[in-house]
Order: C-alpha cells, then structure tokens, then sequence
C-alpha cells in the first residue's frame, strides 16, 4: 500500500491562507505611510530613510513589547479591533519618554490556527495605533504554529523605532524641587490583567455582563479600553520649545518602579495621591478584589499614564501648553531628596 503524500495543510499549516491575509492587509498597511517609509509590505525587509523624514543629527531609539494577558479578554470576547492599538502604544510610549519620535512599527502575530479574518481586525488595530503615533507600519511576521498554541489562542509582540536628535534626549538634568505632572490613562491600559481575571473569575462574571463601572457597555468593551498613545500631544510641546526635563510611561511596576528610572540617584518622588484623578475602573476592582492601595499603585496606572517633569517655574506654562494640545494635566508631585517614592494622601478609590 503506497502512504498518503503529506502536504503542509495536513499538519495544521494553511500558505494560502497567510497569503490571502497579507493581500487583505495591504491597503491597511499602505494608510500608515510616513516621510521616509510608503508602509509597503511583501518584502524580506522594511525600508527607512532617516534623511527623508528630516533628521540631522539624529539617535536611534528602539522599544518591544506586549499586550500581556489582557489578550485573554478579546480572545474570549471576540473583540480584536483595539488590541492592536495597545501593542503599538505599549512600544510608541517607551520611545516617547526618551523625547523620541516613532518612525516605524513591526509587528509579530502567532497562531495555532490562522484567521484570517480575525488577523485583519488585528491588524487594523495596529495600523491605527501606528496612524496616531505618526510610524509607518513596515512590516511584521504572521506565524502559524498548530501544537504550540491552542483552540483560537494567539500571540502579539510590537517593535517599534524612533529618532531624536542628539541634543533632545531624555532625560535631562532633573533636581530636588523640580514639579511632576501626570497625564490621564484611558483606564487599565495593558498592565495588571492577570489581577483581572482573577477578579472577574471570583466574582463570577461573564465578559458579556455590564460593566459595574461603566453603564451601558459590556465588561469585555470597557476593560478592552485600548491604552493612549501619547506620542502627538507630547511631541508637539516639546517641539514648542517647553522645558521637560523627563517623562515617565506608566505601565508594569506602576509609580513605584517606573518613577525612579528617570531619576539620578540620591532623588525620590513624592506623589499627592489625592490629585490623581481615578477613574472608575480602579475603584472597583480594589472593592470587587479586595485590592489594598499599595497593591493598586504598584500594579495599574490608576487613572495616570504618562509622569512629566519640569523646573517648578516652568509648570503652569507646561500644563497650559499640554492642554493647548488636548490633554488634561495634573499637578501630581514633587521630586525630593532620597529614594524611591513616597505617598501623601489616599486614591479616590
């Protein structure tokens, strides 16, 4: 008896239909063009011509990352048309606070089974994660992996590379004394989604329940909330010439272990926790928990995502640039002499 000749489909992996995926995306792709790069994709490599997008002097800034397990929800829920928004910003923002501007995003989607239809509406997301953050989308890896990854599960990573010239680098020459102010999440951003489900799973509730915290949208919607991008309004003022001296991205580790990076040593942080404005969000899942406050500022954002600091006689005419550029800054804390990061007051939880 002659065996069956295998083919690559019988084990799980279908070329055509990753080919049927890059031709649907093309177009998509092509909307994230930029000075420097037209966002073809198709090729072995992607293409940036630094001379083109203006720069003179510039450095390279590179930044990866994830989503973490907040994939978990929009696999559940079957919404994936935001997650790639947070997967760029999750990279855009760690080259922001180094005063980088994105240039150009890379994208990494892993598979068991490809969809194509759901690769689409995750591509889409990152396209226009990549259209707000100015970065042309250069191109990316779909991997089809059946064994590795089960039933409809799937797997983001985001690269992503910017440029600043040499003499606007971040940080600068941060001092005792010098004013911290903090820019408003959308909500849990990417981080601490793990807790999450934790939470969700104890209290028995289903993705497609209403939010408690929200009225009129599902959980799933509103804890799919995609992270902000704070690349433009950012950019702009310190195009104007405003004099930030450091930026803070807050994700992972939360105030006390992002903070401190930006800092020299012998500088700390104290934070007045009653002029953080909290949304919602934060204080259910400490009630829903019970998370206690250190837990919470340890683990989310809780309402702040991006920390700027400034010389204390620069603050007001910042934050009325910041909100020129429609954000809504707050006066949160002060750089002091020490380590770490102190706490005055409690979160409106």
């Amino acid at each position: 008896m002659v065996k069956k000749s295998l083919t690559y489909a019988d084990s799980g992996v279908d070329i055509d239909a990753g080919n049927a995926m890059v031709e649907r995306i093309k177009p998509i792709v092509r909307a994230t063009r930029r000075r420097g790069a037209d966002a073809e994709i198709g090729g072995f490599g992607g293409l940036f011509d630094l001379k083109a997008a203006g720069f003179t002097d510039p450095i390279l800034v590179a930044a990866n990352d994830g989503v973490g397990s907040k994939l978990k929800l929009a696999i559940a829920s079957g919404l994936h048309t935001t997650i790639g928004i947070d997967l760029v910003a999750m990279c855009v923002n760690d080259l922001l606070v180094q005063g980088a501007e994105p240039l150009f995003f890379l994208d990494y989607y892993a598979t068991g089974k490809l969809d194509p239809e759901v690769g689409a509406k995750i591509v889409e997301g990152i396209a226009q994660g990549c259209i707000e953050a100015g970065a042309a989308l250069i191109g990316g890896e779909t991997a089809e992996m059946p064994g590795l990854y089960s039933g409809e599960d799937y797997d983001l990573a985001g690269f992503a590379v910017g440029a600043v010239e040499r003499g606007n680098l971040l940080p600068k020459a941060v001092v005792a004394g010098d004013a911290v102010l903090g820019l408003r999440s959308s909500g849990l951003h990417s981080n601490g989604f793990s807790l999450v489900r934790q939470i969700l799973e104890e209290a028995k509730l289903a993705l497609s329940d209403a939010a408690p915290f929200a009225p009129g949208i599902s959980l799933a919607k509103a804890l799919l909330t995609p992270t902000r991008i704070y690349v433009r309004p950012v950019l702009r003022v310190l195009k104007e010439g405003h004099a930030i001296k450091a930026l803070a991205h807050i994700t992972g580790g939360g105030f006390p272990d992002n903070l401190p990076r930006v800092l020299p040593k012998g500088l700390g942080i104290k934070l007045d926790l009653t002029a953080i404005p909290v949304p919602p969000v934060f204080g259910w899942l400490a009630s829903s928990g019970p998370v206690e406050e250190k837990e919470m500022l340890r683990t989310f954002n809780c309402g702040i995502g991006m920390a700027v600091i400034c010389a204390p006689e620069h603050a007001d005419r910042l934050q009325s640039a910041l909100r020129a550029a429609g954000e809504e800054p707050a006066a949160i804390g002060t750089v002091v002499e020490g380590s770490g990061v102190a706490y005055a007051g409690r979160l409106a939880l």
